[in-house]
């Protein structure tokens, strides 16, 4: 019973989402956009770059003995435009915006500050929830594309200075094997992760009950949560767009 509760809450909350972006405040799209955007640059770059790097530390040599060197640019691009660029930058931002939503609104549940904007008439879902969730619809397929370019990136570094593959090599493979679309529809992906994130971040906030200890047990949730879901729609787009 305690799940189908949980469930119905969480339904009614995306029901009340899609309700209030018809009246979106601009301006604290903006601010949620810088914050949870801008902000996770360094975090996303070290991260894609080191993962780009990694894979193609791993698979430049066996490519190489089997003579499909130029095949590795072209791999890359695919592999980081389709499943690691959406999916890490996904992982990344459940795990530090989506418990930054979390901790922020479930420390204004705790603190009455939520009961507050219902005193004054203003509604917490469309105030609170929705311009962090449009913010992050926008700015999470922003951070994967930067992440897959920085993640070619490291992959061209590696292969290039370090395995010793020429540059053109590398290069012209990208062109040769990669298409529009395995970018493309990898940022419809990463679209959706931005909104679950951000709804189960603020799904969890504002269930959060009173107590500091219970701000933490939401925060870590909210985290779990994320992950789980990102990983298993990931599944599913798959399978739905390619």
């Amino acid at each position: 019973m305690n799940g189908l509760s949980q469930m119905g809450s969480a339904t009614l909350l995306v029901w009340h989402t899609i309700r209030q972006l018809k009246m979106i405040n601009l301006w604290h799209v903006f601010q949620q956009m810088a914050h949870l955007g801008v902000d996770s640059l360094p975090i996303i770059s070290l991260t894609l770059l080191f993962a780009g790097a990694v894979m193609t530390l791993q698979i430049t040599d066996v490519l190489i003995t089997y003579g499909a060197q130029s095949t590795v640019g072209g791999l890359m691009a695919v592999a980081m435009g389709r499943e690691l660029g959406p999916i890490l930058v996904g992982v990344v931002l459940a795990g530090r915006v989506g418990a930054a939503i979390t901790a922020e609104i479930g420390t204004m549940k705790v603190t009455e500050q939520i009961d507050a904007l219902r005193v004054m008439a203003v509604d917490p879902i469309g105030y609170l929830v929705v311009p962090r969730v449009v913010a992050c619809m926008i700015m999470v397929p922003i951070l994967a594309f930067y992440g897959v370019v920085i993640g070619i990136a490291g992959g061209y570094f590696v292969a290039t200075a370090i395995k010793g593959l020429a540059p053109s090599t590398y290069l012209d493979s990208i062109q040769m094997f990669s298409t529009i679309s395995d970018f493309t529809l990898g940022l419809v992906k990463s679209s959706v992760f931005g909104a679950v994130i951000a709804l189960v971040g603020s799904y969890k906030g504002m269930e959060t009950k009173m107590g500091a200890e219970a701000v933490g047990f939401s925060t870590t949730s909210s985290v779990v949560t994320s992950i789980i879901l990102v990983f298993v729609l990931n599944y599913f787009l798959s399978t739905l767009l390619y």
